[in-house]
C-alpha cells in the first residue's frame, strides 16, 4: 500500500476512519492524557485549495472526503473535552499549498500558505490555555525562510511543522538536506521548537536516511526541540518505519545527550491491522530510547473519536501499565506554562 501520497499517514489511517475500533480488554488504570502533541485543523484557504490538489495528475487516486472535511477548532476542542485531554499541538496543513502533489502549482501558493498559518496562529491566540500554534512550510521552496521570518516573536506561535512527504523532500538529495538544514536553522533562531514527518517517497526509507538527517540537519537545530513524528514512520508499522525508528535507537545509544531536546511522537503508529510481531519490535525499541521520548499524540482528526483512540487503541501496544502511565503523561518540553 502506498503511504504517504496524501496527508501524514494517508493511505492506511483515511481507510481505517470510522472502521470498528478493537474492542481492549486490559487491567491498566488509564491516566489521562496530558497534552495531544499532533492535532490539525485545516484553515478555511486550505479546505478550498484541497480540490486543485486532489484532482491534480500526480493524485490519480484523489483525496478521501475525510480528508477534505472541513473541520473546526471547536470541533477539535469538544473532542479534547471528551477525551478529558488539557490541550495539544496545533500542526498547521498549510504546507500543502505547496505540495509536491498539485500540477500545476497555484499561482497563488504563498498567500494561501500564509493564510493557512495566520489561522493555526489565531486558534493559538483564540485558545492560549489549551493549544500550541506551529506554522508549516516546504522546506525546498523559496518561500519558507520568509514565513518563517514572518512569525518571529509571535507568542502563539510554538514552533514549525515540516512535511517531507507531501513537500517532495528527499534526504538523499543534497540541495534538498541544504534546504531543510536551513530551516531548522531559522526555526532554531525563532526559538520554534520543530514537529518533523520525516518519512519520504522513498520505498526504502529506512535507517540511511536518518542517519543523514542526524548528521546533516539534526545539528542545525541546537539545543531546539525536535519532534519526530509517526515514530519516524507515517503511520502504521512496517520495516521502513522500525528501520527508521531503529537508527535512532543506534545514535542515542551512542549520544544519551540527544535525548535532551529529541521526542517522538505516537501519532497513529500502530492500528487494528498492526500484528502483535510488529508491536512487539516497536515496544524493543520505545524501550531502547526510554519511555520518557515518546509523547502521546493522534494525528486528530484522521485517528477519528479521540477518546476512542487513546482508551481502545493506545492499550493495544504490549507495554506495562507503568509505563502507559509516563506516557501518557509526557509533555513535550516547548509545551508553555500557560497549558500546563
Amino acid at each position: 500500500m502506498r503511504f504517504g501520497s496524501i496527508f501524514a499517514a494517508a493511505a492506511v489511517l483515511l481507510t481505517t476512519i470510522g472502521a470498528a475500533e478493537p474492542t481492549v480488554v486490559s487491567n491498566m488504570s488509564i491516566a489521562p492524557i496530558a497534552i495531544d502533541h499532533h492535532l490539525h485543523v485545516h484553515a478555511p484557504e486550505i479546505v478550498k485549495f484541497l480540490p486543485h490538489m486532489c484532482n491534480s495528475p500526480q493524485m490519480p487516486e484523489g483525496c478521501s472526503p475525510e480528508f477534505v472535511k472541513a473541520n473546526t477548532v471547536e470541533d477539535l476542542l469538544a473532542q479534547l473535552d471528551a477525551a478529558h485531554i488539557r490541550g495539544g499541538s496545533l500542526l498547521s496543513t498549510a504546507y500543502l499549498a505547496e505540495t509536491a502533489f498539485a500540477d500545476p502549482v497555484d499561482p497563488d501558493h504563498a498567500s494561501i500558505l500564509h493564510a493557512g498559518n495566520a489561522f493555526t496562529e489565531a486558534a493559538a491566540r483564540a485558545h492560549p490555555d489549551r493549544l500550541m500554534a506551529f506554522i508549516s512550510v516546504n522546506p525546498i521552496t523559496p518561500t519558507a525562510l520568509p514565513e518563517l521570518a514572518r512569525w518571529k516573536g509571535d507568542p502563539f506561535v510554538t514552533g514549525v511543522k515540516l512535511h517531507l512527504t507531501n513537500s517532495g523532500v528527499d534526504l538523499r538529495n543534497p540541495d534538498h538536506v541544504r534546504k531543510l538544514a536551513e530551516v531548522f536553522r531559522a526555526a532554531a533562531a525563532n526559538h520554534f521548537a520543530i514537529v518533523i514527518h520525516m518519512r519520504s517517497e522513498r520505498t526504502d526509507y529506512g535507517a540511511q536516511d536518518v542517519q543523514t538527517f542526524l548528521r546533516d540537519v539534526l545539528p542545525a537545530a541546537g539545543n531546539t526541540t525536535v519532534q519526530i513524528a509517526h515514530a519516524a514512520g507515517w503511520g502504521g508499522i512496517d520495516a521502513n518505519t522500525l528501520s527508521a525508528l531503529g537508527a535512532f535507537a543506534d545514535a542515542l545509544d551512542a549520544r544519551p545527550s540527544l535525548r535532551k531536546h529529541l521526542y517522538f511522537d505516537l501519532a497513529e503508529v500502530w492500528d487494528q491491522d498492526s500484528s502483535e510481531t510488529d508491536m512487539e519490535k516497536l515496544v524493543v525499541l520505545i524501550r531502547r530510547i526510554g519511555i520518557k521520548q515518546f509523547l502521546p499524540a493522534s494525528d486528530w482528526p484522521f485517528s477519528s473519536d479521540l477518546a476512542t483512540y487513546y482508551n481502545q487503541r493506545y492499550p493495544r501496544l504490549p507495554l506495562s501499565n507503568e509505563e502507559w502511565a509516563v506516557i501518557r503523561s509526557n509533555t513535550a518540553p516547548y509545551v508553555p506554562p500557560r497549558i500546563k
